[in-house]
């Protein structure tokens, strides 16, 4: 049996992911279940899973899961911080790592279950925008296993020959397709965007993600930031990474080959199959999830994506030419702008204007180690907290 921790065990990677192991009996022990605040529902997984460890963020919320676990007679330890989530991460006892916390936020206990050497299946696309090199490099070094969770990478690395490591050249492929739903205000006149609310934006018509994901996915910063996270993957250049926006959500990406072969991986829009896939791999299980009716899709759209609604790649872009810490300022900047939205304190629009504002106003420089990149990430987020209260509403 494999032992699993499953950093943000509360949030919908995590749900799904249990989901995923309960269907699996014998195959995976639990070892530590993670979340930030969330003391009931974290509550009631340990009460179902029983794991030896399970830690909060937050030290009121870890006292007040404490007091529930004892009240149960349940025994599973209980620790808090930062601390407490590098610690499961890089526990012996964990063979696999489920990447699932949002943002900045999960970097570093994602880089200390890479430098121990787990599988780690990546949700958290942050951890690679903001210390690429870094990443990789304690990947390599400790030879550790990243697997793709994010649906669209997953769908890449499905449909990649097994040697992409050496350079996308040298195994034939021309370039990557990542495809985008285009978020619930694909087609809303820009003139109304000003007008959208926190409910709206994460009303997305294909999946069902956290509220900060959504609004990343109605700027399309998601996409913008899969770039970067495609490069970091599948050793490449933004130059071979191409965004199409795809409504229907049914192809997940493509691959594009230098014969014109264009491979595809396809399936209803459900977490359920990446997280089935990297569990499993090399080999697959069942997840779940309903299968793929194609006489009742009958039809696949493609558009390009429009750079005067979607501004967020084109900075996204810029931030990957820029490199060093760019990235990681892209994403700071993009981090304290949402949750300025979702707590209605700025209007959707300026969600970019925020993010364009830190990218010119923060220098970055070589992100030659951690220090370096936490430390543009404060300034990066002093710097666009400022920028968001000259644009309160």
């Amino acid at each position: 049996m494999k032992g699993i921790t499953i950093l943000g065990s509360t949030g919908t990677i995590g749900v799904n992911t249990l989901d995923v192991i309960a269907r699996e009996p014998g195959r995976f022990k639990v070892f530590a279940l993670t979340a930030n605040k969330n003391v009931s529902d974290l509550l009631a997984q340990c009460r179902l899973w029983r794991p030896p460890f399970a830690v909060m963020v937050d030290e009121h919320a870890a006292r007040e899961l404490r007091a529930g676990l004892k009240a149960e007679s349940i025994a599973t330890e209980v620790l808090s911080g930062e601390a407490g989530l590098t610690e499961v991460a890089a526990h012996p006892d964990t063979d696999y790592v489920m990447a699932g916390i949002v943002g900045a936020a999960g970097l570093l206990p994602n880089l200390a279950a890479a430098r121990a050497g787990k599988r780690v299946m990546l949700a958290n696309k942050e951890s690679l925008v903001m210390s690429g090199q870094l990443f990789m490099d304690a990947v390599h070094a400790s030879g550790a296993e990243l697997l793709p969770i994010d649906s669209e990478h997953n769908a890449i690395f499905q449909c990649m020959p097994p040697a992409f490591g050496d350079g996308l050249p040298r195994v034939g492929v021309n370039r990557i397709l990542l495809t985008a739903s285009g978020g619930p205000f694909r087609t809303r006149a820009l003139a109304d965007l000003h007008a959208v609310t926190p409910d709206q934006a994460c009303a997305h018509p294909k999946w069902v993600m956290g509220r900060k994901i959504s609004v990343d996915s109605a700027t399309m910063m998601n996409k913008g930031l899969e770039i970067i996270e495609a490069c970091w993957l599948f050793g490449t250049t933004q130059a071979h990474v191409e965004v199409v926006v795809h409504p229907q959500s049914v192809i997940h990406s493509m691959v594009e080959y230098v014969d014109g072969s264009v491979l595809a991986q396809l399936g209803n829009p459900d977490m359920r199959t990446p997280i089935a896939y990297a569990l499993a791999w090399p080999d697959r299980m069942a997840s779940g999830v309903t299968r793929l009716n194609l006489f009742d899709i009958r039809k696949l759209e493609f558009e390009e994506p429009d750079p005067i609604r979607f501004p967020s790649l084109r900075l996204a872009r810029e931030a990957l030419s820029a490199g060093g810490t760019a990235a990681a300022i892209l994403n700071a900047a993009n981090e304290i702008a949402v949750a300025a939205f979702l707590d209605e304190k700025l209007r959707f629009p300026f969600i970019a204007e925020v993010v364009e504002e830190t990218l010119a106003g923060v220098a970055h420089q070589p992100a030659k180690d951690l220090a370096v990149v936490l430390e543009d990430d404060r300034r990066a987020r002093e710097f666009a907290t400022k920028a968001v209260a000259r644009r309160a509403m």
